[in-house]
């Protein structure tokens, strides 16, 4: 029993010695902090015992204050860290002696379990963004909430800079007026922009005295290559990982557990299914992991890799976050991970305790990925990790909020202004903006106030509330700001719900044909409704689903240290290391047809196919600029001139393709390249209207305007489009200076397409010398790119005859 007068530090104290365990020095200064009830964000490496810095004083208040309501409000962004999170916490208060309750409230969560909690709420809530906004959508809340002491952001990293840290930044600020006293604190063990993350977590009124607590340790993370047995001269993308796959075996068979992570879930599930073939010896003992699969087979994983019952798991991004296996004892990262921060993340899976070290195998998807898993061990050694920049002005989601907050117990209009001018996201919001806003949720504004089903919000005198219970359902169930295409469930005819897919995979097949999902074969029996219903396989071959916007680009931290180790091959700067070694013949050859841009250069190839004329640029600026660029430039040569170009582009560089001959020379390239007009010029390159038309679907299902469908009846991915596309053209046509209009815009040119990292690769071009060659065949940078382009015209049967040739034409 360690709940007395004594101080946090010192009761924290006694209970980890009772446990044999040594406090780490920023354990003791939150503890410290935590007791003079301070704010602010907790730096420390994976598996170092962030929760317990955090977890015990809330404890420790629970027993001082004895608190028989909601106390500690605990958000994290994956559904599979709360139960760990539970887990610490009942270990805690097993053996501490302390009365108190904790409570998970998910998607995940059953009903009955959620209407339990409303009559004896637990001390401590484990919940998402996305549920905790539900919670304030709850009549009643208010008077819940008044009693809290305690909020804290886990993996606060993977928030900050998204929509869901919005979510996070308006219910800090709504939570604080209702209690007062509350302490806001974040955890986060990989991010660049520390300082700045605390003050955008806790509020502006905060920001001066929010304390940033870093630790002194620093985790070792071994990296080890799974080097090809063989050298391709040609390296194309997907093509090396699917032919190391026995050298994979050899990692998955040593002792010990293992995660597999891939980047997307249709990789996870391609290897999983390339792993079982290999060797069947695995089935069983072997398991998958994502978003898609259903609820009961994801917890079941869970338990099964923490019990030490599976020898490994191949995942996505659904077990990157602190996710306490402590059986793991290796990683396996399949393809490069595209940013220092994700892989540090991941491979703290690994050695997941206080000084354990972490080891990660590398496994390429292309030859050219090895220079990659260099750089990563050049950013571990210097500490580089990505910033993560915090969103502003995300309209969409106030919007919601707003409504949110109407469904529940009301809002004071002024009280709410203040409480939202108080968040980093909303600081430069102006009055005007704010009366467009709160117009828009009582009027629909002045593009449709002809339309009483966006007449949402009603001033009832004191307080601004929804008074439809229609209006409330359908906003309830609309909450939350991760925007997907329709999904349709995958049901067994005689058996439970297998998980999910995207609508457009199920309209691609037909009734009889096969395909592998969640790592088994299936026959499709029929679709009724949002509902595909099948029964087990046995065919060998079939597709594989893939989810929209799956890949992930190169960050900019990731894309310099690229250009570092690129300029060290062209300098003739030697290697020990495996990886640069392996990658010399593929880097010779490319010297060889054409040129090896150092730091200083910006190389251009021209290349002459029976396809056509090729352009091919290398700024080494990740896949979202490299879109931009590949359109800038099109743009830029066509108005001097009659031409068609088809565009592709990958993390390395990007290619335009013709019918006709394209000569440039330093001065044209100058040109093409120059960051003077680049907004107007961008905006016309890019089709602007269509892209932010597409973007605005995203925006407008956020913000209400569109409704995605009740639990059961989801409405049609093409209806969606169709209402949203309408919705915008009536406020192109008539409200131009609508918020959520001018953001659709704003996101395309801002997100989607990395305007400023876009604008700061162009300045950069501008003091390097441009390099223009004409090699006779393709060359090493250029084949992946060529490849891309062809996997997006061809099936795969056909794209590997046609890859084959191409590998030996021009390998020689």
């Amino acid at each position: 029993m360690i709940a007395s007068s004594d101080s946090f530090e010192n009761r924290a104290l006694k209970w980890m010695e009772s446990r044999n365990w040594s406090p780490r020095d920023f354990q003791l200064e939150a503890w410290r902090a935590c007791e003079q009830r301070q704010s602010g964000l907790i730096n420390a490496p994976t598996g170092s015992g962030k929760t317990y810095s955090l977890m015990l004083p809330a404890l420790l208040s629970i027993a001082d204050l004895q608190c028989s309501g909601l106390h500690t409000i605990w958000i994290t962004p994956i559904k599979a860290l709360a139960r760990e999170i539970e887990k610490a916490a009942l270990k805690a208060i097993e053996s501490s002696g302390i009365k108190c309750t904790v409570g998970i409230r998910t998607g995940d969560t059953d009903a009955q379990v959620k209407q339990g909690q409303f009559k004896s709420f637990p001390n401590i809530l484990i919940t998402t963004p996305e549920s905790l906004h539900l919670l304030l959508a709850r009549k009643g809340f208010s008077k819940l909430a008044a009693d809290l002491r305690f909020f804290v952001v886990d993996e606060w990293h993977e928030l900050i800079g998204t929509k869901r840290g919005v979510m996070v930044e308006l219910a800090v600020s709504r939570l604080k007026s209702l209690a007062p006293s509350l302490c806001v604190w974040g955890i986060s063990a990989t991010m660049a922009n520390l300082q700045e993350a605390a003050r955008v977590l806790v509020g502006n009124q905060l920001a001066d005295s929010a304390r940033l607590i870093r630790s002194k340790s620093q985790k070792h993370i071994e990296i080890i290559s799974i080097l090809p047995t063989h050298d391709d001269r040609m390296p194309w993308s997907g093509h090396l990982g699917v032919r190391m796959a026995d050298e994979l075996l050899a990692v998955l068979n040593l002792p010990g557990s293992c995660l597999v992570f891939t980047n997307t879930r249709a990789q996870c599930e391609a290897w999983y299914r390339r792993i079982i073939e290999r060797d069947l010896n695995l089935a069983g003992l072997i398991a998958m992991h994502h978003g898609s699969v259903a609820r009961e087979t994801r917890q079941w994983v869970e338990e099964a890799i923490y019990d030490g019952k599976l020898r490994a798991v191949v995942c996505t991004s659904s077990l990157d976050l602190g996710v306490d296996f402590a059986p793991v004892d290796r990683i396996v990262q399949i393809g490069g991970p595209k940013g220092v921060a994700r892989f540090v993340q991941r491979a703290g899976r690994s050695g997941h305790r206080p000084d354990a070290p972490s080891c990660v195998y590398f496994l390429p998807t292309n030859a050219l990925e090895l220079i990659e898993a260099s750089a990563l061990r050049l950013a571990i050694k210097k500490q580089f990790v990505e910033s993560r920049d915090p969103l502003i002005r995300c309209f969409d989601v106030l919007v919601q909020y707003l409504v949110t907050l109407a469904v529940g117990d009301g809002f004071n209009e002024n009280e709410a202004f203040q409480q939202v001018k108080s968040t980093y996201c909303f600081a430069s919001i102006t009055e005007q903006e704010w009366n467009w806003i709160m117009a828009f949720i009582t009027r629909g504004g002045t593009a449709l106030a002809a339309y009483p089903e966006f007449h949402k919000v009603v001033n009832t005198g004191d307080l601004m509330k929804v008074t439809s219970i229609r209006v409330a359902r359908k906003h309830r169930l609309s909450i939350g700001t991760i925007v997907s295409d329709t999904m349709m469930a995958i049901k067994q005819k005689k058996g439970g719900l297998v998980g999910h897919v995207e609508e457009w995979f199920i309209a691609s097949l037909n009734e009889g044909d096969h395909f592998w999902f969640a790592g088994q074969p299936w026959q499709l029996l029929r679709v009724k409704e949002l509902t595909a219903y099948v029964v087990t396989g046995d065919a060998k071959k079939g597709k594989i689903p893939s989810w929209q916007g799956g890949k992930l680009p190169l960050s900019s931290r990731m894309s310099e240290l690229l250009r570092s180790k690129v300029d060290d091959i062209a300098s003739g700067i030697g290697s020990s290391e495996p990886e640069m070694q392996r990658v010399q013949s593929i880097m010779q050859l490319q010297k060889e047809r054409s040129h090896i841009p150092r730091k200083t250069e910006f190389l251009i190839e021209m290349v002459a196919t029976e396809e056509g004329s090729h352009l091919m640029f290398y700024p080494f600026e990740g896949r979202f600029v490299h879109e931009g660029l590949a359109s800038l430039v099109a743009y830029r040569i066509g108005r001097a001139m009659p031409i068609s170009f088809s565009l592709a582009y990958n993390d390395y560089g990007f290619e335009l393709v013709s019918e006709s001959r394209v000569t440039l020379d330093e001065a044209w390239c100058r040109q093409l390249f120059s960051p003077e007009s680049l907004t107007d010029d961008l905006l016309s390159s890019i089709n602007a209207v269509e892209l932010s038309r597409r973007r605005f679907r995203e925006i407008a299902s956020i913000a209400g305007l569109v409704f995605k469908g009740y639990p059961g009846q989801p409405i049609r991915d093409k209806h969606l489009q169709s209402s949203s596309s309408l919705i915008y053209q009536v406020m192109q046509d008539y409200d131009p200076n609508n918020l959520l209009f001018r953001q659709s815009i704003d996101e395309v040119i801002y997100h989607q397409l990395e305007f400023n990292r876009l604008a700061q690769s162009l300045k950069r071009i501008a003091l390097q010398k441009i390099v223009i060659t004409t090699p006779d065949k393709p060359t090493p940078l250029a084949f992946p790119i060529m490849v891309d382009r062809l996997r997006e015209k061809m099936s795969s049967e056909s794209l590997e005859s046609r890859i084959q040739r191409m590998v030996l034409d021009w390998s020689h």
